[in-house]
């Protein structure tokens, strides 16, 4: 069944990525809770939110968020970048140390890419990415992500 496939496929994605997260701590102590990968996932994904507009989404209170923000930037994962337009407004950014981490997922995504374009014609190719942004783009619109981030291959820096 399709529903089946696609958990499937979500759930590898999901365990190869948590997998490789516990591989990094088997020497030494994780340096983020669970919360706070999550944030910092979502900080990435929002592309440079305000702290409001972070806690907008995870519907949180903005004191609740900025102390989840507070602890990014202690760790090291997350800075604050002043806003051009309004130097009274912060937008989040995240940093380096951030990309090592994120690089966990990124690569294996590369991977079973490359793995796709050899199992598969250039023209299944093509469909199988348009039935993906369609997905993105027009089925899922409880999760809205900023303007053009949905069709922009992004890519870490450095890699």
């Amino acid at each position: 069944m399709l529903e089946q496939a696609f958990m499937d496929v979500y759930t590898k994605f999901k365990m190869h990525f948590y997998k490789k997260v516990f591989e990094r701590f088997k020497d030494r102590e994780a340096s983020l809770t669970t919360v706070e990968t999550f944030c910092i996932e979502i900080i990435h994904a929002l592309k440079n939110p305000t702290v409001n507009e972070f806690a907008s989404f995870i519907q949180v209170s903005p004191s609740n968020a900025a102390y989840k923000v507070t602890n990014l930037i202690q760790k090291g994962y997350l800075k604050k970048i002043r806003s051009s337009k309004d130097r009274r407004e912060y937008h989040l950014a995240v940093t380096p140390k951030y990309f090592e981490y994120y690089n966990l997922s990124y690569h294996y995504i590369e991977l079973v890419i490359g793995r796709i374009k050899e199992h598969f014609s250039a023209q299944e190719i093509g469909q199988f990415e348009r039935m993906l942004r369609m997905i993105s783009d027009e089925l899922m619109p409880e999760v809205s992500l900023p303007s053009g981030l949905e069709s922009k291959n992004e890519k870490p820096a450095g890699l």
